[in-house]
This record gives C-alpha cells, sequence and structure tokens, in this order.
C-alpha cells in the first residue's frame, strides 16, 4: 500500500519564476506532480487550457463553489483562483507529493484544512529584482505591473507564516528546484512522519 503523499503548498510574488522553478523540479523527481488551479481570469499568451490552468467562466466556478469543488478559492486582481478538491484528494492518496502553486489567501485556507502540509514560499531576492522580472515579461501594462507590484509589498509581512523561503536568484533555476525538493526531504525524517516505525518497537 502506498504511503500517503506530501501537500507542499507554493506561494509568492508574481514574476517570483515559482512556475520555472516547479518545471525543473517536475523534470527532475518523478513522485512530484502540480495541481492545476482553475481560474476566470483569461489565458495569456501561450497559456493551455488544463496544463496552465482549468480556464472557467465566473458563472461555473461559482457553481463549483456551491458544490464544494474547491479546497480553497480566493480572489486575486479581480479574478477567482481556486484548486479543485478532487484531483489533490487521488494524487495524495496515490503516494504522490502534490504541489499546490497558489495565492496567499488560497495558503491561509489550506494551512487550517491541512496543518501538516509544508509551505513554502519562493521570492526574487530583493523588491527592486522582482520589478525588474516583471517590466521585462513585456506582457502586461505599466498599469496591470504596479498592481502586482503593490500586491507583493501588501502580501510580503505572510511570508513569515511559511514554514520555508526559498530565494530564487537569477541563473540559480535548479538550485530552487532542488531546495524544494531538500524541505520535503527534511519534513519525512521529521518523528511525527515515522511515527509507525517506532511504534513497532511497541508491538
Amino acid at each position: 500500500m502506498n504511503k500517503e503523499g506530501k501537500l507542499i503548498v507554493i506561494s509568492g510574488p508574481s514574476g517570483a519564476g515559482k512556475g520555472t522553478v516547479l518545471g525543473e523540479l517536475l523534470d527532475s523527481h518523478e513522485e512530484f506532480v502540480c495541481s492545476v488551479s482553475a481560474t476566470t481570469r483569461a489565458p495569456r499568451p501561450g497559456d493551455v487550457d488544463g496544463v496552465n490552468y482549468f480556464f472557467i467562466s465566473k458563472e461555473d466556478f461559482v457553481s463549483q463553489i456551491e458544490q464544494n469543488g474547491f479546497l480553497e478559492y480566493a480572489v486575486y486582481n479581480n479574478n477567482f483562483y481556486g484548486t479543485p478538491r478532487k484531483f489533490v484528494e487521488e494524487k495524495l492518496a496515490s503516494g504522490k507529493n502534490v504541489i499546490l502553486e497558489i495565492e496567499v489567501q488560497g495558503a491561509l485556507q489550506i494551512k487550517k484544512l491541512f496543518p501538516g502540509a509544508i509551505f513554502i514560499f519562493i521570492t526574487p531576492e530583493s523588491f527592486e529584482v522582482l520589478s525588474q522580472r516583471l517590466r521585462s515579461r513585456g506582457t502586461e501594462s505599466e498599469e496591470v505591473v504596479e498592481k502586482r507590484l503593490a500586491i507583493a509589498k501588501k502580501e510580503a509581512p505572510n511570508a513569515l507564516l511559511y514554514d520555508y523561503i526559498i530565494v530564487n536568484r537569477q541563473g540559480e533555476i535548479k538550485k530552487a528546484a532542488e531546495e524544494i525538493y531538500a524541505c520535503v526531504l527534511a519534513e519525512n525524517l521529521k518523528p511525527l512522519a515515522n511515527r509507525d516505525v517506532i511504534a513497532t518497537y511497541f508491538e
């Protein structure tokens, strides 16, 4: 029987490189899988439905909320984002480590539901670098960039509520990915994660 997988919650400001780091992790370690979130925002160039997000209407999103179809959901920059419940529960039961890449609002909801989850905040080395990365993407207007930077400043103190903070420096994607792996390995070595082994001493 498979040992249940770990739930890993990844957050960080837009522009921190979360998707790139997670792509590196998934390529290197097959025991990890990313949950695909649902969102009401419009797809960006290159986005693929069912891969980057499930792109759905606001009406469909509200309907799924009413049916308890999400583990968590949040409103970010005037759009809904949510984590489909069924996928996560099935993958954890099969022994996979499930990664949720979600906003801080949603992460705090998950913390109440899954206190044993691993919470990791990914950030560039400074706010200045974050600003440069967002502007260099060239995919959004200056107004949208400014909104994202304002949100990042507002949410930054919440990083201290996470278990780990990983600094994703330029050119160090592989290092950041391996640091996520190291966080999960450390959690798997904690006494509570191995209480069944110790229990065999008293049978």
